[in-house]
């Protein structure tokens, strides 16, 4: 029997195996072969230049630019967007009144698309229009931002001091729900009898959370940090809705991904973007690795 199981269990998988070659492997491997070209994406010639792509790319100051704002966003974005989602998730899991609706408000971001977020917050961050400068101005806060070298109050996405942080923000406004509602499922699995004998220990809800919920929450905590991280590599929706693309004021906003698409589909150097999207991916796959074995813990089992 076990000599021929394999008889059965290949025809099953041969389908998923040759889609996913079809369409993960493959292009993969033709994308690398592209970063080796000088392809111009409309043209069948693509004249091989080895490595002059990649020594372009290092001598490149837009590069490095973009990388760095990444860099910015993976150290604040999730640690902030983990934080609050936690601080949610336990709030709502004490069984405070209307639980429900502060679930379904936190999480309805996810539900919509990111193109419309970034259209929405455009106008609240709107010089003129805007809530968050019509609320800056009610309460008078020229004067405070002034102490910062403001001139009054910001131009949020058109000034090159805050439009990384306008866009963090909205961000994490988006993404705290997704993490909230993972959080909060893995807090309603842990059994009621580790908070009876904590109480009994004397153990306040402080305390309680910080020795029995964040142990018991560190496997869903590694998930959250190396899709957090990994999103903090792919700000291109909300960068590319939010700021206007190409102009000189979009450099303080450029990141790995938007540079990628300019350097493609505005300029025609894809394979010089294509390059670009490989070195994207390298730093994703070192980032989820480096993530998951800084974050290895021995799995409590309850």
């Amino acid at each position: 029997m076990y000599k021929n199981k394999y008889r059965v269990i290949i025809p099953f998988l041969a389908p998923a195996i040759i889609l996913y070659l079809i369409f993960v492997i493959y292009p993969y491997g033709r994308s690398m072969y592209n970063s080796f070209t000088s392809w111009k994406g409309v043209s069948a010639n693509q004249p091989f230049v080895g490595l002059r792509n990649y020594e372009r790319m290092i001598n490149d100051e837009f590069f490095w630019n973009a990388l760095w704002h990444n860099v910015q966003y993976l150290f604040f974005v999730p640690l902030i967007t983990i934080s609050l989602s936690l601080f949610l998730a336990f709030m709502i899991n004490q069984r405070v009144r209307f639980a429900n609706f502060f679930r379904v408000t936190f999480f309805f971001p996810q539900v919509i698309s990111l193109i419309s977020i970034g259209v929405l917050w455009s106008y609240i961050y709107h010089p003129t229009i805007g809530v968050v400068t019509s609320i800056a101005q009610f309460l008078h806060m020229e004067g405070f931002f002034q102490q910062f070298g403001f001139e009054g109050i910001p131009v949020w996405i058109g000034d090159p001091r805050t439009v990384r942080m306008a866009i963090a923000s909205v961000v994490i406004w988006q993404a705290a729900g997704f993490y909230m509602v993972l959080f909060l499922a893995a807090m309603e699995a842990i059994p009621m009898s580790f908070y009876e004998a904590a109480i009994i220990d004397g153990a306040n809800r402080w305390q309680q959370f910080w020795n029995v919920t964040l142990p018991l929450l560190w496997d869903t905590m590694q998930t959250a940090l190396v899709y957090s991280g990994l999103g903090a590599f792919n700000m291109f929706a909300i960068t590319r809705v939010m700021v206007v693309s190409g102009s000189s004021t979009n450099r303080p906003a450029d990141v790995l991904s938007t540079y990628l698409y300019e350097q493609a589909f505005e300029a025609s150097r894809f394979g010089y973007a294509t390059a670009i999207g490989v070195a994207l991916f390298l730093l994703m796959l070192a980032l989820s690795v480096f993530t998951m074995r800084v974050t290895r813990r021995e799995t409590v089992e309850y």
